[in-house]
Order: C-alpha cells, then sequence, then structure tokens
C-alpha cells in the first residue's frame, strides 16, 4: 500500500518581520524523519503558508530542516493558511501519487481538529488516516487559539469541501469530500 507523511506548519512573525516555523513544525519534521527512516514512504508533503509577502513558507523552512532518507520525495504546499485548507491542498498531491494511506504528524493540541479535517475527508478519497502526535506544551494562549478554532471547524471544513468539490470537477479529486471519519492514532516510535 502506497504510504505518506503529511506534516502541517505552524511559525510566528519574530519582531524583527521574519516568519519562522516554531517549536511544533520542528517537531513534526523530526517526528516525520523517524517515521521515513523506519518505514520508507511514497512522500512527505509539509504544508504551510507565510504571511509575510516574499517570506519563506512554513512547508519550505520544514522542507529545510529535513534530516531524514534522501531518497525520499519531499513535496512543498505553500499555500495553505489554516489547518482545512492544509488537508484539501494535500490531498491532490496525495492522489496524484496513488497515495492510499497517510500518517498526519501535529502537535498534540492541534491533533483533534486535525483529525476532524483529514480524518473526516481523507478517507472518502480512498486514503486512510493515522496520527503522530508531537509533545506541544499547553500554554494559555496554545489552549485559547485551539479553542477559538475548534469553534470555526465546521465551516472552515465545509469551504475545503467546496474546494475540494471544484477541483473534482477540474479531474484533481473524487467527489463526497465531506464525511466525519475521525481516523487512527499510532504512537510515535522513538
Amino acid at each position: 500500500m502506497s504510504w505518506a507523511i503529511v506534516v502541517p506548519g505552524s511559525g510566528r512573525t519574530d519582531r524583527d518581520g521574519t516568519y519562522r516555523i516554531g517549536a511544533r513544525a520542528t517537531a513534526g519534521v523530526r517526528a516525520a524523519a523517524r517515521l521515513a527512516e523506519a518505514r520508507r514512504p511514497r512522500a512527505v508533503v509539509f504544508t504551510g503558508w507565510s504571511p509575510v509577502p516574499g517570506g519563506s513558507s512554513e512547508a519550505d523552512q520544514m522542507r529545510a530542516a529535513w534530516d531524514g532518507p534522501d531518497d525520499v520525495e519531499l513535496l512543498v504546499e505553500t499555500t495553505a493558511t489554516i489547518t482545512a485548507e492544509n488537508m484539501s491542498r494535500t490531498l491532490p498531491l496525495l492522489v496524484e501519487r496513488g497515495v492510499r494511506e497517510v500518517t498526519v504528524v501535529c502537535g498534540a493540541l492541534h491533533l483533534p481538529r486535525v483529525r476532524f479535517y483529514f480524518g473526516g475527508v481523507y478517507p472518502r478519497h480512498g486514503i486512510r488516516c493515522t496520527y503522530v502526535r508531537t509533545r506541544q506544551t499547553p500554554t494559555p494562549p496554545a489552549l485559547a487559539r485551539e479553542l477559538v478554532a475548534v469553534a470555526l471547524m465546521r465551516g472552515q471544513r465545509r469551504r475545503a469541501a467546496a474546494e475540494l468539490l471544484g477541483l473534482h470537477v477540474a479531474g484533481q479529486v473524487q467527489p463526497d469530500a465531506v464525511g466525519d471519519a475521525p481516523g487512527r492514532q499510532v504512537a510515535e516510535r522513538a
């Protein structure tokens, strides 16, 4: 079965105006590299944008931080601004490559939303989802961001599904992009 890894990005703008990936994204890259060493994936997809015009995207920075196997196809998706877009904009890349199984690597606080988006849509396109969570300190600002994001999840998934339906019309993905299958979580092996 063709397997891939997806790593959604995260970052922040420094005081000097430079957008940089943070500890969560770096931990995701490291976890993906360990997974790829243990079992060679068809591809590793790094996904995420930069809010700074002309700045390096989360995806590009994660690709630059990769220290995993050299013989793995590394893809960057640089336009996704939210988790729902990470899901919808990586799906066509996986479908093109015949991927049937994906492991999404994300921070512990991010996992409920990742399961909702990826696990609710990918299986409708024949891609089974598993998850590896990295450690993430539950700081008050991080918890607040996640709580706000949870309130927006259904609407964001509807918009992402509409984007996928547009891709279906163009022949890039299959129809029926909305669902509630949560996938399953697997423990990371160090």
